[in-house]
């Protein structure tokens, strides 16, 4: 269960009551780290490619993918979603969370090429260090346990008073959702994904365990974190209606993708496996296949 709340001292004023749109705090650290990873990228796949005969060509469609899981982390911490999540709702936090780990994290893996990780991957430590943590059990723990600290009152309200703590919970949080979508996502034989029935079942036991987290978070009969507890309310939310409303939003949309994804691989895998076995050779009807192999 999560603990009370703890008062900690807050290092920013919020804004009036109303959400301020003329007022943003954009910060532009995080627009040029968003450049910078979108520029390494495109370096990686285009002059160094050509340089070092990496690959012949670039998938565009890769590159468009890996595109959009850039721009969902501009729409995730950028304002107004960051100012809202910042200063005013625990629900947009929560929004924001689920833009990293179910969107950008996805996109950013499936857009990125085994050429372009596989010279990242030479040093043996490296090498080691990355077959270990994509190791499905290894990933799920990461995830999980990544989720639930961050969501421990003490821990979540520094992230949101204290800027250095806030940066390091969205990096562990995108770090280890891409962990988490390796086994069903990775683009490398060296460190491959799991089967399709054995993604179904990891997709299934990811979904189970986070619902204890949104349990929690949107039951509790009291407001979890003191961060909101004196923030200017917006659209008529109280304090205990936002936490319950980020719980839920946390839950229907975890689920909605997870089982959505699952579905998806159940349906593929299901018509490759009927066209195996529609190429299969048929012995004729009423002929044994031992009468057959044997005339």
């Amino acid at each position: 269960m999560l603990a009370a709340p703890v008062e900690l001292p807050l290092t920013h004023t919020p804004g009036p009551d109303g959400f301020p749109f003329s007022h943003l705090d954009f910060h532009w650290e995080i627009v040029v780290l968003l450049v910078l990873l979108q520029a390494a990228y495109l370096l990686g796949v285009g002059p160094l490619r050509e340089r070092f005969r990496w690959a012949e060509r670039m998938d565009r469609r890769r590159a468009a993918l890996f595109s959009a899981g850039v721009l969902v982390l501009a729409v995730a911490f950028l304002p107004p979603l960051h100012d809202l999540s910042e200063q005013y709702l625990f629900s947009a936090h929560m929004v924001q969370h689920l833009l990293a780990v179910l969107a950008a994290a996805p996109l950013l893996l499936a857009g990125t090429p085994d050429w372009l990780l596989r010279p990242l991957l030479r040093p043996s430590p490296v090498a080691r260090l990355a077959r270990f943590f994509t190791r499905p059990l290894v990933a799920f723990v990461v995830f999980n346990v990544v989720m639930n600290v961050w969501h421990v009152p003490a821990f979540y309200d520094a992230a949101v008073r204290y800027d250095v703590v806030h940066a390091a919970q969205h990096v562990t949080m995108l770090a280890s959702a891409l962990l988490l979508w390796w086994p069903v996502l990775s683009p490398m034989a060296e460190l491959p994904r799991l089967s399709s029935p054995l993604q179904m079942l990891y997709l299934f036991l990811v979904t189970v365990a986070q619902k204890p987290l949104f349990a929690a978070i949107t039951f509790s009969d009291h407001a979890l974190y003191s961060s909101y507890v004196d923030a200017p309310r917006l659209w008529g939310l109280s304090v205990l209606e936002d936490q319950r409303l980020g719980g839920v939003i946390m839950a229907v949309t975890s689920m909605a993708v997870f089982l959505g994804i699952l579905v998806v691989i159940f349906f593929r895998w299901f018509d490759r496996e009927e066209s195996i076995a529609a190429n299969e050779p048929v012995p004729r009807a009423g002929r044994p296949k031992e009468v057959e192999k044997t005339r």
